[in-house]
């Protein structure tokens, strides 16, 4: 009989008012993810011809995820050495954290050499921001606010004010040259108020494929140095935007050589393929090993309740590269070829726009950006119409991630473009 009761009971409560008895009932929808939305029409789009150009990883030539081979090689070492599955430390594994500053870093760095950089390894470079993030908003000594390019990686405006800090912008993409904004840049950093904070890109900027060159870096620093503003950087993609680890590492390495304390967010998702492993590092450069010990310390406490201790396969994977010179050897060959055959789709795009087709505008910029997107210029009409009439997908403002085109789909894509852009498509 109770049961009676409790089904009558409930079926005599409408949907809306049982709504309102919930303790989430004022929770509002959240907009949906727009990289998630592109990767949601392009599954349900049925059309053999379709791109998807909005993903951020990496694909092979077939349009296929990709494992590196040192990365099988070193799983296998790994199984080897049948390793327990104990908790790593709060800061992780010791070799790769070790290793991974050494990769950004480099071998001659003057706060390596002396002990003065503290490292904890992270949940990727999602997770390293955030630490870091977390642990400017606790303990930098000056006002807490953030300077980040405009655009950036859409997730690192959440990211930082969730973190604490005051979020704000510099400028860095001219719109008109589909390039660097230069004199913007250095006059909204001149502009900014001393002990700022700096969220530099360190190579392969995302979402434009712009960077600066080696002498616009050194101006960068300079401005810097006399703003007494404070350099972090989000270095995602070494070695994976030119194919050469050093060459990627040049703006970390240069403002170091040149007195900076940095902040230095690592991924090993691209150059490595450790997309699901979530493989990162945080640091930071510091005085003396003193001061690098209390500042470990404030790492782990921020840590801990955060999530405590991070995974150990992926930081495992990493370091195994990093420590053998056969397998790092090959890594670099692999990272390489990644990195060169993004730059061959651009150099293909670039050709048969120009050339070919005598597509209407200027395309110098789709080869003369790097890594793993692009800013095509494309506006978002044309964007949505590639999207409805040639099944090609990407972002509104034109960005795509070069990763997606192959030798079997580029000439597909260059002519749509150019259809879309003579609005004949």
């Amino acid at each position: 009989m109770l049961q009676a009761v409790a089904r009558r009971t409930v079926t005599g409560v409408n949907a809306s008012a049982l709504r309102s008895l919930s303790t989430w009932a004022s929770v509002a929808q959240g907009p949906p993810d727009p990289i998630l939305g592109i990767t949601e029409a392009f599954k349900a789009d049925k059309d053999p011809r379709k791109i998807n150009l909005g993903v951020g990883a990496y694909r092979d030539e077939h349009g296929k995820p990709y494992v590196l081979q040192s990365v099988k090689k070193a799983e296998e070492a790994i199984t080897a050495q049948n390793v327990d599955k104990e908790y790593l430390g709060i800061t992780g594994l010791p070799e790769f954290t070790a290793r991974a500053a050494l990769l950004a870093y480099g071998a001659e760095s003057d706060p390596l050499t002396r002990g003065a950089v503290s490292v904890t390894q992270s949940i990727s470079g999602t997770g390293a921001l955030r630490i870091g993030g977390a642990f400017f908003a606790r303990h930098y000594p000056h006002a807490k606010a953030i300077y980040l390019p405009t655009p950036t990686w859409g997730n690192h405006i959440p990211l930082f004010r969730d973190s604490g800090l005051e979020v704000r912008s510099y400028r860095y993409f001219n719109k008109e040259t589909i390039g660097l904004d230069f004199e913007g840049l250095k006059a909204d950093l001149l502009a900014a108020p001393e002990h700022a904070i700096v969220l530099l890109h360190a190579c392969a900027h995302n979402p434009t494929g712009i960077d600066p060159t080696p002498e616009q870096w050194a101006t960068i620093s300079d401005i810097i140095k006399e703003r007494k503003l404070f350099p972090f950087f989000d270095m995602a993609y070494q070695g994976f935007a030119s194919g050469n680890i050093a060459r990627d590492a040049f703006a970390v390495r240069h403002f170091v050589a040149q007195g900076h304390q940095v902040a230095v967010a690592q991924s090993f998702a691209k150059n490595m393929g450790l997309y699901g492993e979530r493989t990162g590092a945080f640091s930071l450069t510091v005085a003396d090993p003193e001061e690098k010990a209390r500042v470990d310390s404030q790492l782990k406490i921020i840590i801990r309740p955060m999530y405590s201790n991070p995974p150990a396969h992926g930081a495992r994977i990493a370091s195994q590269i990093l420590g053998d010179p056969a397998l790092y050897a090959q890594w670099e060959t692999e990272v390489k070829g990644m990195a060169d055959r993004i730059i061959s789709m651009r150099e293909k795009i670039y050709s048969i726009l120009t050339h070919d087709l005598k597509t209407p505008g200027t395309w110098d910029h789709i080869k003369n950006q790097i890594g793993m997107f692009s800013y095509t210029g494309l506006q978002p009409d044309q964007t949505k119409t590639l999207a409805e009439k040639a099944h090609i997908y990407m972002t509104s403002e034109g960005r795509i991630s070069m990763a997606g085109l192959n030798g079997g789909n580029v000439e597909y894509f260059a002519e749509s473009v150019d259809s879309a852009v003579r609005g004949k498509l």
